[in-house]
């Protein structure tokens, strides 16, 4: 199994589960087969309101054997009602729970954005928190304080842009050792990347195929496809392999970790697959005429009326 080194010297499988938009019963399932074909990476959320069907599916392959709570890659995120820092502690403990293990490997602030205690998702402007009254330095101190208990051994974020990442780096004791972001051919994100290097940060692509399948709420009308774009379907044919796998194959080649989700045991084994498939230059100079910096999951579902949050100043665009 490929996998990256973080700055702790902990190895993370490149490959992972992702279980965003796994339906209830079917992510049970689904982590139980991918971790029997060999998965070591299932990457999670109390968001995705499935934590304790993964929990249940993982409790049962340490069980039987299957697979050991060592190699064994384990990531969740921090939901934007839990910033506070008296709260991040006891909610790190309910995924925990949730998961039936004693740590996490990896641990992320799920947004920049922060909602008052309880609310699972704003209906009006006064849900909100805005950052200048939590700031996200108190957020990641109080993570510092949970790998120093040992719930978790690495702490990052997600959907943080560049200036924001680099303010958390120039604050925090502990410097973030991922950021997942929204990474694809139609969003290359050729400075985060780079930044990200040059900082010892590892990233994390979420959507690598496009998020297809997730809620019609979230979509806009006429985006782009990936699976169906010519390109890719020009390299899947030239080396006999999926359009997915391409993108996986892409994805991989640029040392990002990816997290396909996916519930469907063929599926799930082609993703696997993926990590074998080699793209020449040529390949890779053609995808990268693809980037329209296209983002899918663009944030604006945080910047309705009343909040304080906005797209500009969501992702520093």
């Amino acid at each position: 199994m490929l996998s990256f080194t973080l700055a702790s010297g902990d190895r993370l499988p490149a490959l992972g589960l992702g279980t965003w938009k796994s339906a209830p019963g079917a992510v049970y399932a689904a982590v139980k087969e991918a971790l029997a074909i060999g998965y070591r990476h299932i990457d999670c959320a109390p968001a995705y309101q499935n934590e304790p069907e993964v929990g249940k599916a993982v409790a049962e392959a340490i069980d039987s054997g299957m697979v050991a709570r060592t190699d064994l890659w384990l990531t969740s995120k921090l939901w934007n009602d839990a910033h506070a820092p008296e709260q991040v502690q006891p909610a790190l403990q309910k995924t925990l729970a949730d998961l039936r293990v004693d740590f996490l490997d990896l641990y992320l602030i799920h947004w920049p954005v922060v909602f008052k205690p309880g609310v699972m998702f704003p209906r009006r402007g006064e849900d909100y928190i805005s950052l200048d009254a939590l700031p996200i330095s108190l957020t990641w101190k109080a993570l510092e304080d949970c790998v120093a208990q040992g719930l978790v051994r690495n702490i990052g974020v997600c959907n943080f842009s560049v200036r924001k990442l680099d303010t958390l780096c120039r604050q925090a004791a502990i410097r973030p050792a991922m950021n997942q972001i929204e990474l694809h051919p139609y969003l290359q994100q050729g400075a985060m990347l780079e930044f990200c290097r040059e900082n010892g940060i590892q990233v994390t692509a979420y959507s690598p195929l496009g998020s297809g399948d997730r809620p019609a709420g979230m979509k806009k009308s006429g985006e782009p496809t990936l699976l169906d774009n010519p390109v890719i379907q020009r390299v899947a044919a030239k080396h006999g392999v999926t359009p997915a796998q391409v993108l996986l194959a892409w994805g991989l080649s640029r040392k990002t970790v990816v997290i396909p989700k996916s519930v469907n045991p063929e599926r799930m084994r082609q993703n696997l697959a993926a990590a074998q498939l080699g793209l020449d230059a040529q390949d890779v100079a053609d995808i990268a005429t693809l980037d329209r910096g296209y983002r899918f999951v663009d944030g604006s579902f945080f910047a309705g009326p009343g909040s304080p949050y906005t797209l500009e100043q969501l992702w520093d665009e």
